[in-house]
């Protein structure tokens, strides 16, 4: 009788011949995880304007390593950097209004380059001024404009979803649009996982057909339909597995949690960051 090692020894010459059967082979495959998990700093606004110093040091205790702002509260750039650096953070991106990128760009790349972000991610668009095809092909045009000089300062320039960029003008999906309009050297998106299947979209086919485009993600879940109200990672009915899964195709290099009106930030972004730590894929 062959003992457990003899086994194993044989089956390891039959790979190195090549003999091995394709269905032993894939049982040698290993689960992925997230090895960085972000949160956007939106979740935990109020405890930021009361005390931003001790809001990131309890951040980075839950295993936090990447941060995402949403304002810097009064702080300087200098002064927000030495937070990140006492604490063990980078901050990769940070939300912004169009103007922002627009009227004050070397404001705000300077801001950039200090505090460590390398994207200006616009979080919405004044949608007053957004009703046709033609407005949507122009806020193409514009995010090229400003991912043109956001390339030229050492930065990327990207764009956050809500649900409006899928409710379709004339049978056109206006993320399509916007996707298809921008250049990927000058444009990535930030995909927020929540409003996308909020909307009646799965964002893996948005992975598909448009790879590379979604360089970061908002992760926050959904409760069971109709309602889909919003709730912690993890607790709702996302496929996260499926969602990660698709990772390299989507062009994923950041993934931050985040959560518009938790009842408790703080156990909100804990329970989130305990879920994705542990989630094999």
């Amino acid at each position: 009788m062959h003992s457990r090692r003899d086994a194993v020894k044989t089956l390891a010459a039959l790979a190195v011949a090549g003999l091995l059967p394709r269905v032993v082979r894939a049982t040698s495959w290993r689960a992925e995880s997230i090895d960085r998990i972000g949160v956007q700093l939106y979740t935990v606004r109020s405890a930021m304007a009361k005390d931003m110093p001790g809001t990131l040091a309890a951040v980075a205790r839950l295993g936090y390593r990447e941060v995402e702002f949403a304002g810097y509260f009064g702080r300087t750039s200098a002064e927000t950097r030495r937070m990140l650096d006492d604490n063990g953070l980078t901050s990769p991106s940070t939300h912004l209004g169009l103007d922002d990128v627009r009227a004050r760009f070397d404001a705000t790349a300077e801001t950039a380059h200090v505090v460590g972000h390398t994207y200006l991610t616009v979080a919405s668009l004044d949608m007053r001024d957004i009703k046709t095809l033609d407005d949507w092909k122009r806020v193409a045009d514009t995010f090229n404009e400003v991912g043109r000089r956001a390339k030229a300062a050492g930065l990327r320039f990207a764009y956050h979803n809500h649900v409006v960029e899928f409710a379709k003008v004339h049978d056109v999906v206006p993320m399509d649009l916007l996707i298809a309009g921008t250049d990927p050297a000058l444009v990535t998106f930030e995909m927020d996982i929540y409003w996308a299947v909020k909307a009646g979209f799965d964002p893996r086919t948005f992975f598909a057909r448009f790879p590379g485009r979604f360089e970061m993600v908002h992760l926050k879940d959904a409760t069971p339909a109709p309602e889909m109200q919003m709730t912690d990672v993890g607790s709702g009915t996302i496929d996260w597995k499926g969602i990660f899964a698709q990772r390299a195709k989507a062009g994923i290099t950041h993934a931050f949690v985040e959560h518009d009106n938790p009842a408790d930030a703080m156990d909100s972004i804990r329970k989130s960051a305990n879920y994705l730590a542990a989630l094999k894929f």
